[in-house]
């Protein structure tokens, strides 16, 4: 076996350091002045980068020498080249392993079983690279991006016909417009959004994260965005196709999910608002089990919309041709569930209805005599992951007062952002205390000052749907907060602290997922994956290559990837990714080589699928 050992002197240690920086400064700036837009052509990025032109100075306090604590590295010249993996075929472009249509129809039918996650097993799991649809263009910059999407990029028109009339989308040339329409606020959306602002407090930031279920294409989240409101929208992959893809296609945060069986993968108090327009859920059977998961994940004090049927069903029975004592049965259902969570009813008009949700106990007291009335355990309401819905009412935190908000209150976004989270105030999440939090703000600061030096364009625009798969405490994403992008959140399953409600009580979002398995999402819907310490957490539990081919599916061309981890635990990823068509570099940690802890940053190269089944660069 021939070894070879790699160690150099301070001069030629630091004459790679300076050759490394300045390579990796231009490549990221060659990569923002050619990457490819929604027409094809140089974006507007890229023009006033060229514009500007190139600044690879060298930064004096980053040494790039990748050495492990300053001691020499052995690579293994037989092992040297990685294995290379193969394009999947073409039919695998939309290919989503969790929601795939085909082993769907083998579930039931009944509350959408069929329609949750159901993954392949590992007999079954694609081990190659899904490829881009011939034509592939980097999306146009938000906020283009809100009302554009490029045809080439998720080439379904299903939509265009079934929504023709509602204003939903419209295919024009080579693009697919959303004029912001949708079928509850025909309108627009502005003007839906401005009656709902009549009752909620949506301009002042009181109200900050929003649930959306049963999205559509997601218009209701990409029109609150500017009124600084962040919806986690959600819609099943179903016969109307391609909805969530649209969503992430155009720059805003949306999953594949439904309310089934299972427990919706967020935390109990996460949401400031939740807003069902034309959804089509059954509120009211299954005693009203959907409602009650709708109320474990609104906060104290937090509101609930329903638009659409069944509200106002007396003028509108005959245009939705149900007949009217079945609808006049499905609102009485749902306004006695709602008494029964103690919701307040605030607002009716048209076919609008709002409730708040009490913010605490103490209104509630009369429902101790119901004889429906059963309490889930405190201890399982973040209990999420493949966990059963329950008929059962999570309880409200404790309070010391009649008008204290049960769970802690919040400030007013964006206050909110860098405010210490009642669930860390209180205590409730072993292992971190204020001090810690706090500690951990000024960490992420820090971090991500040296990534901004190693990617100059990381916060310019560029990279609009990004992702942290270790989220911890949700320093990453707060450091990074912009209008010009959004961060998915992602608590891993196995995570030590359990830390997804903190990160929404900042005004953030997220979701729980296992990396173990496929995300929730289409190929190619993210630009910018940040991987912190999870190769480390799941060197156990499941292969890298798994984690990483995933990272690769929903990586877009030309998106790039940050890792965070022991150096050691880096040279086997770069390895693996040197197979995936990844451009790599690895570096030191900002506070210089002898920290164990090494980035690694990637770029996905683009390729495309070619009319003959084969892979293109162009």
């Amino acid at each position: 076996m021939a070894t070879k050992i790699i160690s150099a002197d301070s001069r030629t240690r630091s004459s790679i350091s300076i050759f490394i920086v300045v390579g990796l400064c231009c490549f990221f700036y060659i990569l923002g002045a050619w990457q490819r837009s929604g027409f094809g052509k140089g974006d507007s990025i890229a023009v006033e980068m060229t514009k500007s032109g190139a600044d690879c100075s060298i930064i004096s306090n980053l040494n790039f020498e990748t050495h492990h604590g300053g001691e020499p590295v052995t690579t293994d010249d037989s092992e040297s080249k990685p294995k290379v993996f193969k394009p999947c075929r073409s039919k695998y472009i939309d290919y989503t392993p969790c929601q795939h249509q085909k082993r769907a129809m083998t579930f039931p039918r009944e509350n959408m079983v069929y329609r949750e996650r159901h993954c392949p097993a590992e007999n079954e799991k694609l081990h190659c690279l899904i490829p881009a649809p011939e034509g592939y263009v980097t999306p146009f910059p938000w906020p283009k991006s809100r009302d554009y999407v490029p045809y080439a990029n998720a080439p379904y028109k299903s939509l265009t016909v079934e929504k023709a009339v509602q204003n939903w989308i419209q295919y024009e040339g080579n693009v697919f417009r959303f004029p912001g329409g949708g079928t509850q606020f025909p309108q627009g959306a502005d003007a839906y959004i401005n009656q709902l602002a009549s009752v909620i407090p949506i301009d002042n930031g009181t109200v900050r994260t929003a649930l959306d279920t049963g999205c559509g294409v997601a218009s209701w989240g990409a029109y609150l965005l500017k009124k600084n409101v962040i919806a986690m929208s959600f819609a099943p992959r179903d016969n109307h196709e391609a909805q969530v893809q649209f969503a992430l296609e155009r720059g805003v945060p949306a999953v594949i999910g439904v309310l089934g069986t299972i427990k919706l993968p967020y935390p109990s108090r996460a949401f400031d608002m939740a807003h069902c327009s034309r959804c089509l859920i059954p509120w009211g059977a299954n005693d009203g089990i959907y409602m009650m998961e709708v109320d474990r994940v609104l906060r104290p004090g937090g509101y609930w919309v329903l638009s659409g049927p069944p509200i106002n069903w007396r003028n509108n029975y005959k245009a939705w041709l149900r007949p009217k004592e079945e609808l006049q049965e499905e609102q009485r259902k749902i306004e006695d569930i709602a008494r029964l969570l103690c919701w307040e009813k605030k607002y009716e008009q048209g076919e609008i209805a709002i409730w708040q949700k009490r913010v605490n106990a103490g209104a509630c007291s009369g429902r101790q005599d119901d004889a429906r009335t059963t309490f889930c355990k405190a201890e399982e309401t973040d209990d999420t992951w493949y966990k059963n819905m329950e008929p059962c009412i999570s309880p409200y935190p404790d309070v010391n007062s009649p008008e204290e908000v049960s769970g802690g209150e919040l400030q007013p976004f964006p206050k909110r952002l860098y405010a210490v989270p009642p669930r860390v105030a209180s205590g409730s999440i072993p292992g971190v205390s204020v001090e810690t939090y706090l500690e951990d703000n000024k960490l992420w600061k820090k971090h991500l000052n040296a990534y901004k030096k190693i990617n100059k364009i990381i916060d310019s625009g560029r990279y609009r749907n990004i992702m942290d798969m270790n989220a911890g405490l949700g320093g990453f994403a707060a450091a990074l907060e912009s209008p010009k992008l959004w961060v998915m959140n992602v608590v891993p399953t196995i995570a030590e602290k359990s830390t997804l409600g903190a990160v929404y009580e900042r005004g953030l979002i997220g979701i729980y997922h296992d990396w173990c398995e496929a995300f929730s999402t289409y190929p190619r819907t993210y630009d910018l994956i940040h991987a912190h310490g999870v190769f480390s957490l799941y060197k156990d539990k499941c292969d890298a290559e798994d984690i990483l081919l995933e990272m690769d599916r929903i990586l877009r061309p030309e998106g790039a990837v940050i890792f965070r981890d022991e150096v050691d635990v880096l040279i086997k990823v770069k390895k693996i990714v040197g197979g995936m068509r990844w451009d790599t570099k690895l570096v030191d940690h900002e506070d210089g080589p002898l920290v164990s802890e090494k980035i690694l940053v990637a770029v996905k190269q683009y390729w495309v699928v070619s009319a003959e089944n084969s892979t293109s660069s162009q």
